[in-house]
């Protein structure tokens, strides 16, 4: 099992990421910038620990990132100087309100590319859970959904597609980290389908892949 810190844990993707990976026997650590939500979160996950964000990355095998474009930058930078070869997952999506529903990328490209630029290059950076609505996670329920995960590091990317199916979730390999951009813009669509066709979380599942993923 691993040490895996959700940084953000608090809000309601991290909470639910937070919440699975707990159910499936790892060692996770809440972090948030609020000392009393993380231990109140910690609690009711039964978490192994929690700590403000810089903290709770250090010395982990995975560290989730699932807080809001908004604070993207900042929460990377506390945490970049501590996270040492750690698989770092960022979960952004750059969702510009109050048009939420309209695909906006930035300037780089997708949030991805910005994670990047924080982090730099030696960073162990996957981006992944896009696409999976957040009250799904944070229920005991199946999700009908994949997890499509991105990375120019393919062990790391493998790492996180492993974490999927103890979450009740099926992690494949979306390619490079530039492919991040496609799973980022798709999530204004599901929001999109969401209010037009009054769906309860929408998500995505590929067919007819039979076979074990050959990842360059």
């Amino acid at each position: 099992m691993a040490a895996i810190a959700v940084i953000g844990g608090t809000g309601a993707l991290g909470k639910g990421i937070a919440r699975r990976l707990v159910k499936a026997g790892h060692q996770v650590t809440i972090g948030s910038r609020t000392a009393d939500k993380a231990r109140a979160t910690a609690e009711e996950l039964g978490a192994a620990g929690h700590s403000e964000n810089g903290e709770a990355a250090r010395g982990k095998d995975v560290v989730i990132v699932a807080v809001p474009h908004a604070s993207q930058g900042e929460t990377l930078r506390q945490i970049s100087g501590v996270i040492g070869s750690a698989v770092v997952v960022d979960t952004t999506v750059p969702l510009v309100p109050p048009k939420v529903m309209r695909v906006q990328l930035p300037a780089e490209g997708s949030a991805a590319m910005q994670a990047r630029e924080h982090l730099g290059p030696d960073a162990r950076l996957v981006t992944a859970f896009h696409n999976v609505s957040a009250h799904h996670l944070d229920s005991d329920h199946a999700i009908d959904c994949d997890v499509l995960v991105f990375s120019d590091d393919v062990e790391a990317r493998q790492t996180v597609m492993d974490l999927c199916p103890g979450m009740g979730l099926r992690g494949l390999s979306g390619g490079a980290l530039a492919n991040s951009a496609a799973a980022e813009a798709l999530t204004s669509i599901l929001i999109y389908m969401n209010k037009t066709y009054k769906a309860d979380g929408a998500g995505i599942r590929f067919t007819n892949l039979t076979a074990a993923p050959e990842v360059p």
